[in-house]
């Protein structure tokens, strides 16, 4: 061999390059090797030269013409009689496709690909699967049909952690054509469902989900049998293994927020834990509290607000936070308590949280103020000091105070750079102006001083100038605008999270790369009472024959609880009639006596999600809820532009979500008024006809978000006369953005039909 390389180097070799010369001989010698060795008859021999010349030396050194040199070695690989030879040889083809890829491979060698699918050696039939991916991707991957299925499935054991991870992501694309053949399958999978490898559980999950879309209960039985791998990996040696498996626990927790429920001591950090994991396992511990472990949980989150990390810290302060909307009183004692630790990122953080939180729930005032009272530190972030300053403006006429600590934020407002600050500034001293005038007169006029001729922010002037104008029209006139709104009702009591998800809704995403992004958002707490009372099922709520709830779930009214719709935007929207469709409608039958628990079921059971409720020991009793529809059939009403239907007339502004009314001024949905059209999905602007997800035009309805309020009719009140034929039910008062008079016709009797249902039942609550 040496002496035929001498030979041919100086033949070829002689006045060229160094370079040149040496890739010349490269190519003539591969080229002699291939020729003359590749026919030996020892196939392990055979298989070495096939590896090195469809690995990355080609590449390196870009000789695509010794590819023809290939080809015909290769195919002799796929059919000998040594495992080795025939992996790599079918690998090989698939690097000729990656080096040419605008060549076509022969039809031949594509159905022999499709025929080694059956080959004893696992690897083999995992190669060819990857090579028929690459070699078929304009076509759409390797197809399978039912006997190929069915073999792979056989054969899943003996293929090694990623073989059987390619193969169970390739079976993504079948489709069982019978009920009792899905049913083979998934007793074929349920193995794999418990295996100890991650990456085997995952993605054989992800297959049980995508076979399993319309059998929920199935859905939920697999949910279950891999509680305990995804656990084990919970506690891997490995951060990386450990953390993946904590986002794509939080994945299932959307759709069974009790399915890690007893064994929330696992999700306990540990002190060398990185901060990143630490974060996660704060995340599905909120999500994991109830009555009997709140304690528990409480004290360990207590312990990591002081943690060494400042995020750490912040996101376990948050948790508090979220829980505290169920427990608000012992959340209040820890929270206030870390205000005496006198740490700046703690402080900080802990007046975001109280903030959200009296926002929420307006019953921990008391609590805040309290704690205001003792206020003596100084905040460096203007996320802290925005959050400061507005719970000053909201409860500072009930802070003694509270007037010398906006002093000293007036003081300093020369050296003040967040633009956010100064307009929250503002803000907060009128509104202490109205509670204390005597200490806050001086320091109003210096700071409308400032701001209206020494500001440069425009957005802080022109707020500045606002409030010197309303100032000239009395102080009625201020106490009113700034005071006389709607404040939120301190009866109503905030659902906590959201509903469970659909298991469809994050299938799709599922053991892949996405699922870990979403695990570093926050998780909202979960609604941790666990209902007990009288739960009915869709098969009680259809049994009335409504022909409109019928229609609507076969499809020509299709109602979903997703995306979620915060209190915040449910009040901005409620209190904008004008941009949407009205209507208020009286359903005659009497307040379910079934508890909220159940109501809520009830009605995530069609699709509508329970937003806010008065409790049962509350007059009169109301129920804020809202829906997404999408109406699948046009009919003329739809195609009028919408009317409001209201008793007083259209320029009346109907009922509002709360009482009393924001404590911050509403924002609307555009920026050019209230008289301009609302926003649309779309970001062509608010004059765009909504977009669908569809292609097939104009005729695809877009999805439209409707409001609704169930309010208590008293029997025996006497009010105008278009009120008498509402006594003694239901008065529902509905908005739709956009608005369409068909789908609010459709809602209402969707919801007419399960407060019935629920009204007819007997009150299983104490039972």
């Amino acid at each position: 061999m040496l002496r035929r390389v001498w030979s041919i180097h100086r033949c070829y070799g002689k006045g060229c390059s160094p370079l040149l010369s040496w890739t010349t001989l490269t190519t003539i010698f591969l080229q002699q090797l291939l020729q003359h060795h590749f026919m030996a008859p020892v196939s392990l021999y055979f298989g070495i030269p096939t590896k090195e010349s469809s690995g990355e030396e080609q590449l390196q050194l870009s000789l695509p013409g010794l590819c023809e040199y290939v080809e015909q070695p290769l195919t002799v690989g796929l059919k000998d009689k040594a495992a080795c030879v025939r992996r790599v040889a079918v690998l090989g083809w698939a690097k000729i496709h990656s080096l040419l890829p605008n060549s076509e491979i022969d039809a031949a060698i594509v159905n022999e690909l499709y025929g080694l699918l059956r080959d004893p050696d696992p690897v083999v039939m995992v190669n060819c699967l990857r090579a028929l991916e690459e070699i078929l991707q304009e076509e759409g991957g390797v197809a399978i049909n039912k006997p190929i299925a069915h073999h792979l499935l056989n054969r899943l054991k003996e293929c090694d952690v990623w073989g059987q991870s390619e193969v169970l992501a390739i079976l993504q694309r079948y489709r069982p054509r019978s009920e009792d053949e899905l049913f083979d399958i998934l007793s074929l999978l349920d193995p794999s469902l418990l295996s100890h490898h991650a990456p085997v559980m995952a993605a054989t999950l992800r297959l049980f989900l995508s076979l399993c879309a319309t059998l929920p209960a199935v859905c939920l039985s697999a949910l279950e049998r891999v509680r305990g791998p995804l656990l084990a990996a919970a506690g891997s040696s490995s951060r990386e293994l450990r953390y993946a498996a904590l986002c794509h626990i939080q994945l299932l927790l959307r759709s069974d927020p009790g399915l890690m429920g007893e064994h929330y001591k696992r999700f306990f950090c540990g002190y060398a834990e990185p901060p990143y994991i630490k974060q996660s396992k704060i995340q599905v511990l909120v999500e994991l509290v109830n009555d009997d472990n709140v304690g528990m949980v409480l004290d360990e989150l207590k312990g990591y607000c002081t943690d060494v990390s400042m995020e750490t810290s912040q996101a376990a302060i948050n948790a508090i936070g979220s829980i505290g909307r169920s427990y608000s009183e012992r959340c209040l004692d820890i929270l206030t308590g870390l205000l005496e630790l006198k740490q700046e990122h703690i402080t900080s953080a802990v007046v975001q949280t109280l903030k959200e939180l009296v926002w929420l729930s307006p019953l921990c005032g008391d609590a805040v103020c309290t704690a205001l009272e003792r206020w003596d530190d100084q905040l460096q972030d203007a996320q802290g000091r925005g959050a400061l300053l507005w719970l000053l403006g909201v409860y500072g006429d009930r802070v003694s105070g509270a007037p010398y600590i906006l002093e000293d934020f007036i003081a300093g407002v020369r050296s003040e750079v967040s633009a956010e600050v100064k307009a929250e500034l503002l803000t907060a001293t009128l509104r202490m102006y109205l509670s204390h005038p005597a200490e806050t007169q001086d320091m109003m006029g210096r700071l409308l001083h400032y701001c209206i001729e020494e500001e440069l922010d425009m957005c802080v002037r022109d707020q500045a100038l606002l409030y010197y104008r309303l100032l000239h029209c009395g102080i009625e006139e201020v106490r009113r605008v700034l005071q006389g709104g709607r404040r939120s009702d301190l009866s109503l009591g905030p659902l906590i999270g959201r509903p469970p998800e659909p298991i469809s809704q994050w299938a799709s995403i599922f053991n892949t790369l996405e699922s870990l992004t979403l695990g570093s958002s926050t998780v909202v707490n979960s609604d941790p009472s666990t209902p007990t009372a009288y739960t009915p099922n869709i098969n009680t709520l259809m049994s009335s024959g409504d022909p409109d709830l019928t229609a609507c779930s076969h499809g020509a009214l299709s109602l979903s609880a997703s995306p979620s719709l915060s209190p915040e935007e449910f009040e901005r929207l409620w209190l904008q009639p004008e941009k949407g469709a009205c209507l208020e409608a009286g359903v005659p039958c009497p307040v379910p006596s079934c508890s909220s628990e159940s109501l809520q079921v009830a009605l995530q059971l069609v699709n509508i999600q329970m937003l806010a409720f008065t409790p049962a020991n509350k007059h009169p009793w109301k129920v804020y809820i809202y829906t997404h529809s999408s109406n699948t059939f046009i009919s003329e009403g739809s195609r009028r532009p919408s009317q409001h239907l209201t008793s007083d007339g259209s320029r009346t502004p109907p009922q509002t979500l709360t009482s009393e009314g924001p404590r911050t001024p509403p924002q609307t949905l555009t920026s050019e008024g209230s008289r301009t059209p609302p926003q649309t999905l779309t970001s062509e602007g608010p004059r765009t006809p909504p977009q669908t997800l569809t292609s097939e035009g104009p005729r695809t309805p877009p999805q439209t978000l409707i409001l609704a309020e169930l309010l208590q009719v008293d029997r025996e009140r006497e009010e105008e006369p278009e009120e008498r034929g509402k006594k003694g039910g239901v008065l529902v008062r509905m908005r739709q953005y956009p608005g369409d008079q068909t789908v609010l016709t459709g809602f209402l009797s969707v919801l007419t039909t399960v407060l019935q249902t629920l009204s007819a039942q007997p009150d299983h609550t104490h039972s």
